[in-house]
């Protein structure tokens, strides 16, 4: 099962089990309500999800079947957990990369080290790069480094845990890694993972009226046309 492709929704909740292990350890394993509530967080996430309880438990109960998540027996609440370093066989600073890509989406190494300081603290942008080389390089791949964008200084990781990433079109911008499949059958979404893909454009859509109105007033004051 160390090869299943996951759908965004399963890696979504396979990162949040990882990265509430780390930050909220005292509620650890997490019941349902926990597990939706940090799907659908509105920070540290990319892109920000509606995820519903029905969504979720079809998520789960994939992992589950992929041996990736467990039932946690001897409370009156369903809890879960996850068994992501044992299955895919690497170690925990690997999970916590990984875990990071699959919350944040695409980032550099200097990303990455920032934003895994509560589930791992790498010493340095070299031992980040270390264990992403290790990913990219042992079979199964698990991340891969994009090209460098235009205007980018440093290049961004992703991971393959989805399938490859599929990359925009020259020009179009920084997605942040929403990805898709490269075979096509990005199709395979719960109404939740649509609604969060609908949420980011219109996210998007207001950030850029906002930027375009800001532009007007400013050189509106500056007297250029």
């Amino acid at each position: 099962m160390t090869d299943a492709v996951l759908t965004p929704l399963e890696a979504r909740v396979l990162g949040v089990l990882v990265e509430k292990q780390h930050t909220v350890p005292d509620t650890y394993p997490l019941s349902l309500n926990a597990l939706v509530a940090g799907c659908n967080q509105k920070t540290a996430r990319q892109p920000v999800i509606e995820a519903t309880e029905s969504d979720v438990l079809v998520a789960v109960d994939s992992l589950k079947y992929k041996h990736l998540v467990n039932t946690v027996s001897g409370s009156r609440v369903a809890r879960f957990d996850h068994n992501m370093g044992r299955v895919l066989g690497v170690p925990g600073q690997s999970v916590a990369l990984l875990a990071t890509l699959m919350l944040r989406g695409p980032q550099t190494a200097a990303e990455l080290r920032l934003n895994t300081e509560r589930l791992h603290r790498f010493a340095d942008v070299s031992s980040v790069e270390a264990f992403l080389d290790e990913l990219s390089t042992k079979e199964p791949h698990r991340v891969v480094k994009l090209a460098r964008a235009p205007g980018e200084r440093e290049a961004r990781w992703a991971h393959l845990l989805c399938g490859e990433p599929v990359l925009p079109a020259a020009g179009a911008g920084r997605t942040d890694g929403f990805v898709g499949m490269a075979d096509g059958t990005g199709t395979d979404v719960s109404a939740g993972e649509l609604a969060a893909v609908k949420a980011e454009l219109a996210r998007v859509s207001s950030e850029l009226a906002t930027l375009r109105a800001e532009l007007a007033a400013f050189k509106s004051a500056l007297g250029v046309d």
